[in-house]
C-alpha cells in the first residue's frame, strides 16, 4: 500500500470507528472496535445484532435455529446467474442447504466443492428436463456477491443458546468465523479461544459444514486457521496484498483482515488455496500459504499482551 493509499484507508477507517461506537457499545464487547472498523472499510455491511433483533435490519432468517440467509442466498444467487429459472436457483438452494453426512469434515469437503465447482442442478423447464450449473460465488463480478458480517450472531441448536463473536457472510452463506478472547482475563491465550472453537464445532457443527476459515483474535492480534488445523497451525498474517511491506504501525489484525477478507483475494483464496488432504486416516483442510503471508521473524515487529501469548 503506497503512502497516498494508507493515507486515504487511514481517514476512511476513523470515520467508520466513530460510526460504528455510536451504534454500539464496545465497552462490554470482547471484540476490538477495528475487527469491525476495517471490515466496513473493505466494503463489508456490517450488522449489529441488537439493531436486528429491534427489526431495524432484516437478514433472511426465520428463527435463531438457521445458520443460512436464505433470501440473501437467493438475491445473490439471482444475480450471479441471471439467465437461470426460479427452479434452478431453488433446486441448488436445496441441495446445498440439505447436505447430509454425520461427519462434520465430509460435509465441509462436499460444500467446498460446491462452492469452488457450482451446483448441477436437474430441474423441470417447459415439459423438459433439463441438466444445468448454479454458480454460488461470482469471482468476476464482486458486486453480485452479498458481503455481510454480523456481530455477534445468535445460534439455537437444541435447548441451548450459542453467541458467536463475529460471522462472516458471503452470499448469505456463513464461510467464516471469529472468536475473541477479553484480554482483561489474565489467563486468556489464543489456545483459550481455539478450545472455544472446538467446543463450537460440536456444539453447533451445522454452522461450520459451510466454513472457510477459522480466525482467533485478542485486542489487536489475530490468527487464521482451518476447521482441522491444530493450535500450531493458527498463524498470523503478515502483508496486506504479498508485495507491500506491512505499514508502520498496522497491527495484526488489520493486516489479517484486508490481507484475508479483501473481496478479490478473498475469492481467489476460496478457489486456489484451500485444498483437502486426504492422510489415509482421514481428511485434512488446509490453506496454501505463500511464503509472504506467514514470516516467522514478524511477530517481533510487536509487543504483545503477555495475556493473548
Amino acid at each position: 500500500m503506497n503512502p497516498a493509499q494508507l493515507r486515504q484507508t487511514t481517514v476512511k477507517a476513523s470515520h467508520v470507528k466513530r460510526k460504528i461506537r455510536r451504534r454500539f457499545n464496545f465497552a462490554q464487547s470482547v471484540i476490538a472496535p477495528s475487527l469491525l472498523t476495517w471490515f466496513e472499510v473493505i466494503g463489508y455491511t456490517v450488522l449489529l445484532e441488537p439493531d436486528i433483533a429491534l427489526g431495524k435490519h432484516h437478514i433472511g432468517r426465520s428463527s435463531y435455529k438457521e445458520v443460512v440467509l436464505y433470501e440473501r442466498l437467493y438475491g445473490a444467487l439471482q444475480k450471479i446467474n441471471p439467465t437461470k429459472p426460479h427452479e434452478a436457483i431453488a433446486a441448488a438452494i436445496h441441495q446445498v442447504t440439505s447436505i447430509e453426512s454425520s461427519d462434520l469434515l465430509e460435509n465441509n469437503h462436499r460444500f467446498h466443492k460446491l462452492l469452488t465447482d457450482g451446483v448441477e442442478v436437474e430441474y423441470f423447464f417447459n415439459k423438459e428436463t433439463v441438466h444445468d450449473k448454479i454458480r454460488l460465488i461470482d469471482p468476476f463480478n464482486l458486486v453480485n456477491n452479498d458481503w455481510l458480517v454480523i456481530h455477534p450472531l445468535t445460534v439455537v441448536e437444541g435447548n441451548h443458546v450459542y453467541c458467536l463473536d463475529v460471522v462472516v457472510f458471503i452470499n448469505g452463506l456463513p464461510l467464516a468465523v471469529i472468536v475473541s478472547i477479553h484480554p482483561s482475563d489474565e489467563h486468556a491465550t489464543f489456545q483459550t479461544a481455539y478450545q472455544q472453537i472446538q467446543a463450537y464445532l460440536k456444539q453447533i457443527p451445522k454452522l461450520f459444514l459451510y466454513n472457510t476459515f477459522l480466525i482467533i483474535t485478542c485486542q489487536n492480534r489475530a490468527r487464521v486457521g482451518t476447521l482441522t488445523s491444530d493450535w500450531q497451525e493458527f498463524l498470523s498474517w503478515h502483508t496486506i496484498d504479498g508485495e507491500d511491506f506491512p505499514a508502520k504501525g498496522a497491527t495484526e489484525l488489520e493486516i489479517l483482515i484486508q490481507g484475508i477478507f479483501d473481496k478479490r483475494r478473498f475469492l481467489e483464496q476460496v478457489l486456489h488455496l484451500i485444498v483437502f488432504e486426504s492422510n489415509g486416516i482421514g481428511i485434512s483442510k488446509k490453506l496454501l500459504r505463500r511464503l509472504f503471508c506467514t514470516v516467522p521473524s514478524y511477530n517481533k515487529m510487536f509487543r504483545s499482551p503477555p495475556a493473548c501469548g
